[in-house]
């Protein structure tokens, strides 16, 4: 990331270092540490603490969580009742303490320690040299290879207590939530190792108290399969109580006397995975991750049920003792440590890629089959373009055929063209149609379209040669005639229309409102944005859906740009684009999943857009996305692009929305039907959204 500046078309400065530190955007920086253990050394395990506590304040971290008992080491059995030995552990806490003080990270240690007679299996949380809590371990293991009770006591309902810890006195007990007073949204909450192995961990409850980290001290011993169990508890943990979960375990050089260790250290951000520590590694390592809390924060407030189940557990956060402490943290440009989908509605292992495709084109086939059940018409009418929607839209239709084992025939297939209809297009139109064995159709709607201009008055209809005046009025003529077309021969031929306009065009609203593409009796794809169609039509072809033929027309179609082809292009002109006008589709879908899934503020999710697109090396690409087709984008262009979205999405497009047709749901992404995820004033403005993301331009 570079802290230099830019100017836009407008001369406004746009200034980098105006989202460098991404504390402004909600993000913590937390580390799950993997250090070199030993059998017993605790001044080895003390200076590899140290050490990694360094390495972590120099990458900018703020929260670090190191293995289960990593001070004294786990594997050693009856050392723990040693005098002399808990005596050496006291003495290492007090030296991190002393060795951490000019440190940033909060640093969460493990450490046996004695209070009341009793010996404790503990997590000590350290900032800035000053301990500002310990925390003891719930639920103790005691079957098969463990032996926990031999050692230590439960910490289960100590609450309010205080402790003796090298020298000073500090709240103590399982009630502990800790909470930065100046970076918002850093709040955590720690357990150690068995706890999340409970039916129920103590971090749920520390989540309904308001918890957006939960952290988790492990010394768990590797067996084979255990790694994906741990990441099964991880993920589930931290989607079910939409927070982040931060688990470290001991790794090689703790005894090896009856087990083995690997070290596996994870970061996940409601439920997905977002860094993770080479296994069986010899040497000390730091996973490190930026956790977008402001994300999980607003996650909450769209879920009732995350507040419901709080009040039926009597509210924690009225149990817990908040422990506020100042973190300090740095504005610098520290980087990004985080790996974000360009494509977020497109997942980016190939395995989750197929299984979701293989979801959403179903999801699409069913819905289509249960509309066509239900309704006494004996066709489905499309109108087949050659561009990408409707040949979704069409291959849908054709599987819908196949699944309700009906003739493809009970497709009518009308290709239009106007008065920019391309020969490609057109051709694609007709061999699609031809392919997958439909009834198709072709109407011209030039004459229709010259009369109504001609009545209208329009100068593109005066005299002998007209004049070239492509306003929107030319353009709307024509797209609301190819779907008044549709509707009367769906009267005609007993058929009901079916819809092609993707969710990426229902946000912008590119669409004719009324009698005009806006308008079918069912929107097979509106629930699917532009991104996603790509990796749809890309899937049917790679498993086989449909026939050779087909399979070679639809991979023509995927390659032709996006144009509505109403505005004819000159000898020396190309066909009109839509990207050209409105903007990027991935641009778009990304501003959309961010903003409608997450409700991120505009200048966040600028700084999401830069980090993801800034780079073609940056940010991930969804597995055998074309080489030819990758781009970048600089922080002036993601401006002035998400500008247009925010003044499309929420000014100007709402009142076509609330007259959608029914169409389903697809993405967990969100839908834009007035009836489901998105409700909004048809006259609502976006002067807030505007205002907000200018601010952040603003030079200090």
């Amino acid at each position: 990331m570079h802290a230099d500046s830019h100017r836009d078309d407008d001369g406004d400065a746009v200034t980098n270092a105006a989202f460098a530190a991404l504390h402004r955007h909600g993000f913590v920086r937390t580390a799950a540490a993997s250090p070199t253990g030993s059998a017993g050394d605790v001044s080895f395990n003390t200076d590899q603490t140290i050490d990694l506590a360094r390495d972590a304040d120099a990458r900018g971290c703020d929260l670090v969580v190191f293995p289960e008992l990593n001070i004294s080491s786990y594997a050693v059995d009856d050392l723990h009742l040693q005098e002399a030995f808990l005596d050496a552990v006291e003495a290492g806490i007090a030296r991190v303490c002393a060795e951490s003080a000019a440190l940033a990270p909060v640093l969460v240690i493990g450490a046996p320690l004695r209070r009341n007679g009793r010996l404790y299996n503990c997590a000590v949380i350290v900032s800035r040299g000053e301990i500002l809590g310990v925390v003891p371990k719930s639920f103790l293991p005691n079957y098969r290879e463990y032996y926990e009770k031999r050692w230590f006591v439960s910490g289960v309902g100590l609450e309010g207590l205080s402790i003796e810890v090298a020298g000073r006195n500090v709240p103590f007990g399982t009630d502990l939530l800790f909470e930065a007073e100046d970076l918002a949204d850093f709040i955590f909450h720690v357990e150690i190792c068995e706890d999340y192995w409970a039916p129920q961990p103590p971090s749920t409850h520390g989540a309904l108290a308001g918890a957006l980290i939960l952290c988790n001290l492990s010394a768990s011993n590797i067996t084979i399969g255990k790694a994906d169990e741990r990441k099964l508890l991880c993920a589930s943990q931290a989607s079910r109580c939409c927070a982040a979960y931060v688990y470290a375990a001991s790794g090689p050089g703790e005894s090896t006397t009856d087990l083995a260790w690997d070290g596996q250290s994870a970061i996940y951000e409601l439920g997905e995975l977002l860094a993770e520590s080479n296994r069986f590694d010899m040497e000390p390592e730091l996973c490190v991750a930026d956790v977008d809390v402001q994300r999980l924060r607003l996650e909450r407030m769209r879920m009732p049920t995350f507040n419901d189940n709080a009040v039926a557990a009597g509210h924690p956060e009225k149990r817990v003792r908040r422990i506020r402490f100042a973190h300090h943290p740095s504005m610098e440009d520290v980087g990004f440590q985080r790996l974000l989908r360009r494509f977020p509605y497109v997942p980016n292992r190939i395995e989750q890629l197929d299984q979701d495709c293989y979801e959403a084109f179903n999801i699409q086939v069913q819905g289509l089959a249960k509309r066509f059940m239900t309704t006494s018409g004996k066709h489905l009418v499309i109108g087949v373009s050659g561009g990408l929607d409707s040949t979704h839209a069409l291959i849908v239709a054709a599987k819908m055929c196949d699944t309700l084992k009906l003739p493809r025939s009970t497709i009518l297939g009308f290709t239009m063209p106007g008065f920019a209809t391309g020969d490609t297009t057109k051709s694609n139109a007709w061999a699609l149609m031809k392919a997958l064995g439909i009834v198709g159709e072709e109407i011209d709607i030039r004459p229709a379209a010259m009369q109504m201009l001609t009545d209208m008055g329009h100068p593109f209809a005066k005299g002998e040669r007209g004049e070239a005046v492509y306003d929107i009025t030319f353009e709307n003529v024509q797209a609301g005639l190819r779907t008044d077309y549709l509707f009367r021969l769906a009267n005609q031929r007993s058929g009901f229309v079916v819809g092609t306009g993707d969710l990426s065009e229902v946000a912008l609203g590119w669409s004719t409102y009324g009698v005009g593409d806006q308008m079918s009796h069912y929107g097979v794809n509106a629930g699917v944005p532009k991104t996603l169609i790509q990796y749809l039509v890309r899937w049917a072809i790679k498993t086989g859906q449909f026939d050779d033929e087909t399979n070679r027309i639809l991979d023509a179609i995927l390659m032709t740009k996006i144009s509505p082809e109403l505005i004819p292009a000159g000898d020396d002109e190309e066909m009109q684009s839509t990207e050209d006008k409105i903007g990027p589709y991935e641009l778009h879908d990304f501003f959309l999943f961010h903003i409608l899934r997450s409700g991120q503020a505009p200048s966040k999710v600028a700084f999401l857009a830069w980090q993801a697109w800034g780079d073609v090396e940056r940010g991930l690409w969804p597995v055998g996305f074309p080489d030819q087709l990758k781009r970048s984008y600089d922080l002036p262009t993601i401006r002035k692009w998400l500008e247009v979205f925010l003044f499309r999405f929420f000014q100007i497009s709402q009142f076509k929305r609330t007259a959608i047709p029914n169409s389903p749901k697809v993405s967990a992404g969100g839908s834009l039907s007035p009836r489901g995820d998105w409700r909004a004033p048809a006259d609502g403005t976006a002067k807030p959204w505007l205002d907000e993301l200018r601010s952040a331009f603003e030079e200090p």
